[in-house]
């Protein structure tokens, strides 16, 4: 151990430059923060160690929810194909873990071959057993989805009479584990049968640290009509602000995720809007990985230093001598007691502590008096770390997502609302009249030119003070008005003529209906007589 020390020793006098985020991450791990972990024995307590594979590897997006609520229909929507193993029906179906990732070829790879593969971060998932390794498998395709992430469907979670009956393995401990390590996950629900079972409850509980990577999507929402609609998401939301426990709540989307004609397509406007924002959270993920990686990296770290102060705390309390096992129970009892003791000593925010009773029935297992004492070098290697290399990693990570803007999930389902005509919020708003030969302005400028008359126009424009006059009384704050203005007076002169004063009411409108204003004015909306000195102007 004392190599250890040397290299901490030797790192502190010089900070090597890291050549990428993956590459320092490794390096942060493997030097500062792994011998911490090793000492104290935290992959007995927590977690499995990390490896370089959890570095490397893909986004990946988690899928969980109740029997048929639809997560492997979800998947097959966003890759607009089917996958090998895949079964779907209204039965807890996928009975299995289903790793979908990327490959040259459509296979399978059962579960013992896939945690002794070096390449695919999943070699720590043999600590679960034979149980869950029969139950875990990876579906390996080509997909240009897969390609910038990678999706694990999970079995579907039980409820009544069927959750009674054991798995054979910790089913919330397994997806604790993927939690983790994954960039996003999503709950689904079923807007059709809204109840959560006392697994699902315990599932969405064993997930709770992972807030940040959590979302939540009600499926199947055009099977019922509005009203019903609205009271099953504020019953969704009065249910997990109840399991979850924080006054935040959690993003939800609403919508029909397949490739089917809607039931109902009352709300087609809503699930549109909701699917698109959705459909952006992924898409974004690639670009968001390292921020991703680098921030469980502090949080294990934080986790990691409150471990070792417990571990230390209770080595301290132990007698050299007699009476060892009736103290251990004593100190075990009042854990509570120590986690108060380290908040105080150390300055240390109550939520960086393990879970009292998790903690407690770990500890039982084992042999206090072989606990190791205080190495301070140790842990001010991690508080450099954290004070230090994590700042020095930051910038590399904004340094790489300038570098490559451009990285986003493409393919499968998010290539159908990219563009053209049923692109999001196509010809609607500001966008309204885009493929018209007509200049759309003109079919209600008769209105407008009525009012444009009244307000005394000289040489054929209205001063700003007048145009504001009229503005104003669409009752939008001065902020938007101003920008519509700016849109409006296309040549820059400060008057409006006919046509920039019908321009500017119809911006008005577009704003009072409920739609954004652009940043610029598009092509289809400059009035006529002005489009020469679009082209003088070089836009």
């Amino acid at each position: 151990k004392d190599s250890w020390l040397d290299t901490l020793i030797r790192d502190k006098k010089t900070p090597e430059p890291f050549q990428d985020v993956s590459q320092g991450l490794k390096k942060l791990y493997r030097t500062k923060l792994f011998p911490l972990e090793d000492t104290y024995q935290f992959h007995d307590f927590h977690s499995p160690s990390l490896e370089d594979a959890d570095f490397d590897n893909k986004p990946m997006v988690l899928l969980v929810g109740q029997y048929s609520t639809g997560k492997t229909t979800f998947i097959r929507h966003l890759m607009e194909q089917d996958f090998p193993g895949m079964r779907i029906g209204p039965e807890p179906t996928t009975d299995s873990f289903i790793a979908v990732m990327h490959g040259d070829q459509d296979g399978m790879i059962p579960g013992n071959a896939l945690v002794v593969d070096p390449k695919k971060p999943f070699r720590k998932l043999n600590a679960f057993g034979n149980a869950f390794l029969n139950r875990f498998m990876c579906a390996q395709m080509p997909n240009p989805v897969l390609e910038s992430i990678s999706i694990i469907d999970t079995p579907g979670i039980l409820s009544g009479e069927k959750q009674r009956i054991s798995r054979g393995y910790d089913f919330a401990a397994v997806l604790e584990w993927f939690a983790e390590r994954v960039d996003r996950i999503i709950l689904l629900f079923d807007a059709h049968k809204l109840d959560i079972s006392d697994e699902f409850s315990e599932v969405i509980r064993a997930l709770k640290n992972h807030e940040d990577k959590m979302r939540v999507v009600l499926n199947k929402a055009d099977q019922i009509n509005t009203q019903q609609l609205m009271r099953v998401y504020g019953a969704l939301m009065w249910s997990l602000g109840k399991i979850i426990n924080t006054p935040e709540v959690a993003r939800v989307y609403i919508g029909s995720f397949w490739a089917q004609p809607l039931l109902i397509p009352d709300n087609r406007k809503l699930f549109e809007a909701e699917e698109q924002d959705l459909f952006q959270d992924i898409q974004g993920l690639p670009r968001n990985a390292a921020i991703r990686k680098l921030n469980d990296l502090i949080k294990r770290a934080r986790l990691a230093k409150v471990h070792a102060y417990i571990i230390i705390s209770l080595k301290k309390e132990m007698p050299s001598v007699f009476g060892k096992e009736n103290k251990k129970k004593e100190l075990i009892a009042n854990l509570g007691e120590t986690y108060l003791k380290i908040e105080r000593e150390h300055q240390i925010s109550p939520g960086d502590f393990p879970k009292l009773k998790k903690m407690q029935d770990l500890l039982a297992g084992h042999d206090f008096s072989k606990f190791p004492t205080m190495k301070p070098k140790l842990l001010e290697a991690v508080d450099d770390m954290l004070a230090n290399d994590i700042a020095r990693l930051m910038t590399l990570v904004r340094q790489e997502e300038a570098a490559m803007p451009s990285q986003a999930v493409h393919g499968g389902a998010f290539e159908g609302t990219m563009s053209g005509p049923f692109g999001h919020g196509y010809g609607e708003g500001a966008g309204e009249g885009i493929d018209e030969l007509e200049w759309v302005v003109a079919r209600d400028k008769p209105s407008y030119d009525e009012i444009f008359y009244t307000l005394s126009p000289i040489n054929g424009k209205v001063s700003g003070a007048a145009a504001k006059k009229e503005m104003v009384k669409s009752k939008l704050p001065n902020t938007v008005l101003g920008k519509i203005w700016k849109l409006a007076d296309v040549d820059k002169d400060g008057y409006l003529d006919d046509e920039e004063f019908a321009l500017a009411n119809h911006l008005i409108r577009v704003k009072l209906e409920g739609h954004e204003l652009p940043g610029k004015l598009p092509e289809h909306l400059v009035p006529p007589s002005k489009r020469h000195l679009e082209i003088d102007m070089g836009d």
